[in-house]
C-alpha cells in the first residue's frame, strides 16, 4: 500500500501511541480509518452487534432487530435471541437457518444477540485452487490477506463437493456457549451449489469478536445451511474486501 510521511505534534503522537496500546489496532489503521471520516471518503465499513465475550458467556439476549441491521449492511452473519439458529445476510436478504434443517426468511422486528455486517464491495474477484478440507480452505483465504491487523469479508460462491455445517439450537435457561452448543445439530452436504459469507477477524480483537476466519453457508436453494466446519470443493469463485473501518457499539444483551 502507499505510504504517507507527515509531522505531527508530540501530544497527538502520544495520543495515537495510547489508543493503539489500549485497543491492539495498529496506528496506520487508527489514522487511516480517521483520515476518511475526516476527507468523508467511502470506506470499507463492519458494523458488529454486542461481543463474542458475552456470547460466550450465555447473554443471548437481543441487542437490536433485524431491521436495524439493514440500515448498517446488506451482508453478514450472526445469530438470533436465544441462539435460536444461525443467521446469515446475503444481497440484502436476512435468512434464519435453524436446527430442525429449515431455513426462514428473517422478519425485521426477530431480536440478534450477535451479527457482523457490511455493505460488501467486493475490491476483486477470483478463482480459488481446489482445496480437500477445511484447513486448506483457510490457507487459500489467508494467503489473499495483505495484513493480520485489517478485518476482511469473504464471499466463496460455487458448486462445493462437501459442507459439513452446524446450526445452533435455542439455548435453554442459564446455559453457556459451550453448552447450547454441545447438542448443537450438524448436517453434511455434498454436491451442493451455494454461497459462504464470512469475515476475518484479527487477534487482537479477542474477547471483541472471533479471531480469524468465522463462514457461513447457504445452498443456491435456501433449504440448507448453517455455521461452517468443514467443506472442499473446486472451482469456488472467491471475492473479497479490505475492511478498514470496524465499529461496534459493544453493548451487552441482558441475561436470556
Amino acid at each position: 500500500m502507499p505510504k504517507l510521511t507527515c509531522e505531527v505534534s508530540a501530544s497527538l503522537l502520544d495520543a495515537l501511541a495510547r489508543a493503539a496500546a489500549g485497543t491492539g489496532e495498529s496506528i496506520d489503521h487508527i489514522v487511516s480509518r480517521a483520515l476518511a471520516d475526516a476527507l468523508q471518503v467511502e470506506h470499507g465499513t463492519l458494523f458488529q452487534v454486542s461481543t463474542s465475550g458475552a456470547i460466550v458467556e450465555g447473554l443471548f439476549g437481543g441487542v437490536v432487530s433485524v431491521g436495524t441491521l439493514r440500515e448498517h449492511g446488506d451482508f453478514g452473519l450472526g445469530t438470533f435471541a436465544g441462539l435460536d439458529g444461525e443467521m446469515i445476510a446475503l444481497d440484502g436478504a436476512f435468512f434464519q437457518m435453524r436446527s430442525d434443517g429449515t431455513i426462514h426468511r428473517a422478519e425485521d422486528g426477530m431480536q440478534v444477540p450477535f451479527a457482523l455486517v457490511t455493505h460488501f464491495t467486493p475490491q476483486g474477484e477470483d478463482t480459488l485452487a481446489p482445496f480437500a478440507s477445511m484447513a486448506e480452505l483457510l490457507a487459500r483465504l489467508d494467503a489473499r490477506r495483505d495484513s493480520d491487523n485489517i478485518f476482511y469479508a469473504v464471499r466463496l460462491s460455487g458448486r462445493f463437493a462437501t459442507v459439513h455445517d452446524r446450526v445452533a439450537c435455542k439455548a435453554g435457561a442459564h446455559e453457556t456457549l459451550v453448552e447450547a452448543t454441545s447438542h448443537q445439530a450438524e448436517f453434511r452436504h455434498q454436491d451442493v451449489p451455494g454461497t459462504m459469507v464470512g469475515f476475518y477477524t484479527p487477534a487482537y480483537a479477542r474477547g471483541i469478536g472471533i479471531p480469524g476466519w468465522h463462514l457461513h453457508f447457504i445452498s443456491a436453494d435456501l433449504s440448507r445451511g448453517g455455521h461452517v466446519l468443514g467443506c472442499a470443493g473446486a472451482g469456488i469463485r472467491l471475492e473479497m474486501e479490505r475492511l478498514d473501518d470496524f465499529r461496534s457499539p459493544c453493548r451487552r444483551p441482558p441475561p436470556s
